[in-house]
């Protein structure tokens, strides 16, 4: 690996300042609430789609006193669709911690972010360094391939000892002077060069102001950087969904236990086999199933396999821990998405 490149930082903040994004909504802005906000919802999603909900989310809280005095259901109707829905329940829990431990201000520094729900190392340096100037460093996804590239740094990461070198140098790469203007600038480089030019493949190497301090360029394999060996095995799992209508054509939910799949969410009742599904249900309607097509909904790591199954019954049919909902009343409710898609058919 050789050495910290000469100059680094000074590339990325003018790259930045002329190349990079400036146009976001949650840019050209010092306010902790809202940086924190786009943080948290762009944590493993693309910023195409994080567009309109950080816009919806801050009509509705547009300060984290509003998003502390919020109902959690309101919260998690809001990020409806958006996925990771521990994201939603700590940044609740977060933005109550905030009012209640800080009066209603973020901490200015990393280290007391850190101690927030749902807020990372990554994250709090990444706010700390928008917002207050402060001199940390990020390591998210995006950075740790441009970092890894520029520096030939090709221990596997895997292992916590090689991640916790890269951090170090991560830190020494950091500006030192100006750093109100220059921080903001070089975090924000970091991030645009991982997401527009040093690609996970294909990178734009002709493009990048860092091309001539780079070890992976110069040496031809920048697709070889990052060196990370364990990889999450997927697996699948199929499951079935009572979608029950009464009479005035309400739809009956459940929530969801607070870990596993769908957390903390309202949902149909979910069946581990056809099987369970009809033996939960009163004798005279276990003929009356008409099964949907099943579909395919993908996480991260786990392809689940939908099964549909509708019935209709009499409001007093179900004992389970559940209600009625009618049509008007779904948007208010945190659904999953494919539930959500469901329900509009």
């Amino acid at each position: 690996m050789s050495d910290t490149p000469a100059g680094f930082a000074g590339r990325v903040v003018r790259w930045q300042r002329t190349h990079g994004r400036n146009s976001l909504p949650w840019q050209n802005t010092r306010d902790p609430y809202r940086v924190w906000l786009s943080e948290i919802m762009l944590q493993q999603t693309q910023v195409t789609t994080v567009l309109d909900y950080y816009s919806r989310f801050l009509a509705r809280f547009p300060n984290v006193r509003t998003l502390a005095a919020a109902q959690p259901d309101e919260v998690m109707a809001l990020w409806s669709g958006l996925g990771y829905y521990s994201r939603a329940r700590n940044m609740h829990r977060c933005a109550q911690d905030v009012v209640s431990l800080h009066g209603g201000e973020f901490p200015r520094t990393a280290d007391v972010l850190q101690t927030l729900p749902g807020i990372g190392r990554s994250t709090a340096a990444a706010i700390a360094s928008f917002c207050f100037g402060e001199r940390v460093a990020i390591l998210d996804g995006n950075v740790k391939r441009v970092l890894t590239r520029v520096l030939g740094y090709g221990a596997d990461l895997a292992q916590a000892g090689n991640e916790r070198e890269l951090w170090a140098h991560a830190e020494a790469l950091l500006p030192r002077r100006s750093l109100e203007e220059s921080m903001p600038r070089y975090t924000q480089g970091l991030m645009d060069l991982g997401a527009t030019v040093c690609l996970a493949r294909n990178p734009s190497c002709l493009v990048c102001p860092a091309s001539e301090l780079c070890v992976a360029r110069r040496t031809g394999n920048p697709e070889d950087y990052p060196v990370k060996t364990r990889k999450l095995k997927r697996t699948s799992q199929a499951l079935w969904l009572l979608r029950a209508r009464n009479g005035e054509g309400s739809t009956w939910l459940e929530k969801r236990p607070n870990s596993g799949i769908w957390a903390g969410l309202y949902c149909l009742p979910v069946f581990e086999s056809r099987e369970a599904l009809q033996a939960a249900l009163p004798v005279k309607a276990q003929s009356r199933l008409r099964d949907g097509e099943p579909f395919l909904h993908v996480l991260t790591h786990k392809d689940l396999h939908l099964h549909p199954v509708a019935v209709e019954l009499p409001s007093s049919a179900l004992r389970t821990d559940g209600a009625w909902f009618a049509g008007c009343d779904l948007h208010q409710l945190g659904l999953p998405a494919p539930i959500r898609r469901l329900l509009k058919d």
